[in-house]
């Protein structure tokens, strides 16, 4: 399966929690194999546990994610902090939107939840 890692954004759909309708984000990702990896949103009421696309993903982890053209199917999960696989993901995402970001963020790279949805083809 050859996913595109290089895409700006991938496109995340979830399953509303109390609703059960699809509900679909554009956001930031980098990509390792056929794992992708997400970083909480920014702002404090986006950050970590708190967004609703991870409260979505920790009542439903079955997911969708559309990069490019194409739409995977996939599982996502918390990773766990301090991790290799956490460091790992942190190294990706933020070197990739750094140098087109205004901002510094080297501090949502350290504070942000990351989530890893497996995907299949």
């Amino acid at each position: 399966m050859a996913i595109d890692g290089a895409a700006q954004y991938c496109y995340l759909t979830t399953t509303g929690r109390k609703t059960g309708e699809p509900r679909e984000i554009e956001i930031w990702f980098g990509l390792i194999g056929s794992t992708a990896y997400i970083l909480s949103g920014s702002g404090e009421d986006e950050r970590g546990p708190k967004a609703h696309w991870v409260r979505n993903i920790l009542q439903h982890d079955a997911v969708t994610m559309r990069i490019g053209e194409a739409t995977y199917p996939g599982r996502a999960r918390i990773v766990y902090r301090g991790t290799e696989e956490d460091a790992a993901a942190r190294a990706l995402v933020v070197p990739k939107y750094q140098p087109g970001y205004n901002n510094d963020l080297t501090n949502w790279g350290k504070t942000a939840l990351v989530v890893a949805v497996d995907l299949s083809s």
